[in-house]
């Protein structure tokens, strides 16, 4: 393990993070960030990073939050300690986009059933993701508004038709009382409702639950009104609906939006600055801040501090960084990417390949690095191995040259649910390394205890390594990677497959359960629309296209 232990440079560092924070937002409670030393006490290792990174002081780093914005300025202050030359507009260190940070009420809303005017934030309100409009027409009940196949006595709401009516549903999910089903989501049942040609939704709470707040919803818009009705009035309108009465709902909600940041460096190649190729280095450094949407601890308000994802991805990125930084000038330009947003569907790398801050055809590759803190049995898992006919040579190489290699277990997967999708959905090669979920994930518990320093400070090396072989040098020139389109799917769930030497065995990893859709993550209307399905999928074969959108 190589660790650096440049005291002036840690000063420094400290120094140019409170000079980068100071105009920002402050944390809760905080009129600035957190002084890293104070967090990290004496480490100098990649380890000190998420430490900083996952610390409670940073609340999580929701994307567009101050704690967000104090990670990136903490990353940028690193990055530019190192050296590198920032790669957004003017040199600056940062490319911002904007994300829908909350919601709040418009001044034109109203519920009206008959003569019966209901009193907005006593008996009612529009949900935050609720869509702008007015809808006038016949209520229609649907129970749960749920579909039930297989199940054909209770299978009521398949059978009915929804357009053009004000469908009033129960909140919740009656198989699933005490979980947290996915159809059970008003937000699921609103977009189901649009996709069937509805014009409005009411959702009636249980008993004794009030009306939720708006402020914190960031999930995209229903295409309809949606409101959310409580106490009396709630059985008024269940009442009403199964007479098919007259109503109306009038809904106006406007989304506060937030600046977020991917922090983005590089070290410029030596190459021929007109045909500059480029290598991409990634990682995402947000999470999911107080929890709600995302978490898998869904009524916990605690900090999510997401230590291994994806503090650890972070902390490598800079470790990589920092190798590199010291190395040979690189023979292409080597663009570090700390992306935010990827909790929220991969909205940094998103915005990234919409506003390519280098041309994506001159994009030779993609490492990402996604939750690489949690090595267990010395497996790293490596997607993409797939997109490029040189990927299984590369990776074995820079394998054997770690003093104790890695078990890797290749997927030839480039799609999957982190920024790597992003890039590899524009045809270039990529490789997403992975130390595999746990129980921890996306909960709270997610703490820098629990972080492998070894493991990942091999991940980073072995980054590093084959970062070099793919930059290049006046020595060794940068090796050639030649796509390959249509990644075949994984077979089987983590079929054995042969070892790739005595210094580095391998398996084949995949998925019990696979359909072969892939979802178009920067799509916000309702439902999930696919870029595209994979080539003898049961996607496929059921009669998927790209372009589809599934609405239930």
């Amino acid at each position: 393990m190589l660790f650096s232990s440049r005291r002036p440079r840690l000063l420094a560092l400290a120094l140019s993070v409170a000079a980068l924070s100071a105009p920002h937002a402050p944390l809760a409670g905080q009129e600035s960030c957190p002084d890293p030393s104070s967090l990290r006490g004496n480490m100098s290792n990649p380890l000190a990073h998420v430490a900083y990174l996952a610390s409670d002081a940073l609340e999580g780093r929701e994307t567009g939050s101050p704690g967000a914005r104090c990670a990136a300025d903490y990353i940028a202050s690193y990055f530019q300690d190192l050296g590198l030359t920032g790669a957004g507009p003017d040199e600056s260190f940062f490319q911002s986009f904007r994300v829908r940070a909350g919601a709040q009420l418009g001044s034109h809303n109203a519920l009206k059933i008959l003569d019966k005017v209901y009193d907005l934030g006593k008996d009612w309100t529009p949900f935050g993701f609720s869509g702008t409009g007015m809808a006038s027409a016949a209520l229609l009940y649907g129970d749960h508004g749920l579909s039930r196949p297989g199940q054909e006595e209770v299978d009521r709401y398949a059978r009915l038709d929804l357009t053009g009516r004000i469908v009033v549903v129960e909140h919740g999910d009656p198989d699933n009382p005490h979980g947290g089903s996915t159809r059970a989501d008003p937000h699921f049942k609103a977009s189901v409702a649009a996709g069937r040609g509805a014009a409005g939704l009411i959702v009636l709470m249980d008993e004794g639950r009030g009306l939720p707040d708006i402020g914190s919803e960031t999930r995209p818009a229903s295409g309809i009104p949606v409101a959310v009705v409580s106490g009396d009035a709630a059985e008024e309108i269940r009442a009403a609906a199964r007479q098919e009465t007259a109503g109306e709902l009038m809904a106006q909600v406007e989304p506060r939006m937030a600046e977020a940041r991917n922090v983005v460096a590089m070290i410029r190649g030596s190459g021929d600055p007109g045909h500059q190729e480029i290598l991409v280095i990634g990682a995402h450094y947000d999470h999911l801040g107080y929890g709600g949407d995302g978490s898998l601890a869904p009524d916990a308000r605690e900090v999510h501090n997401g230590a291994d994802d994806n503090a650890s991805g972070t902390a490598a990125l800079m470790e990589v960084a920092r190798r590199m930084a010291a190395g040979p000038a690189p023979e292409r330009t080597i663009l570090f990417l700390a992306f935010s947003g990827e909790e929220k569907g991969l909205l940094g790398s998103a915005a990234y390949v919409n506003a390519p801050l280098f041309p994506l055809d001159r994009t030779v590759a993609m490492l990402n690095m996604d939750m690489v803190g949690r090595l267990n049995e010395n497996r790293l898992t490596v997607f993409g191995t797939g997109t490029a006919e040189e990927w299984s040579e590369v990776l074995d190489e820079a394998n054997a040259q770690l003093e104790t290699p890695f078990i890797t277990v290749p997927n030839p997967d480039g799609y999957g649910p982190s920024d790597h999708a992003s890039i590899y959905g524009h045809g270039i090669p990529v490789l997403h390394l992975f130390t595999n979920t746990h129980s921890e994930y996306h909960r709270p518990e997610d703490d820098t205890d629990l972080i492998n320093e070894d493991g990942l400070v091999r991940v980073a090396e072995l980054v590093t390594e084959i970062g070099t072989r793919l930059g290049g040098s006046a020595s060794h020139p940068a090796l050639a990677m030649t796509a390959i389109e249509g990644t075949p799917p994984a077979q089987g769930p983590l079929a054995a497959g042969p070892a790739s030497g005595d210094e580095a065995p391998s398996r084949s990893s995949g998925y019990g359960a696979y359909m072969g859709s892939i979802p178009d993550m920067g799509y916000t209307e309702n439902g999930v629309r696919l870029t595209g399905v994979r080539e003898g999928s049961p996607a496929e074969k059921g009669g998927l296209q790209s372009g589809d959108v599934i609405v239930e």
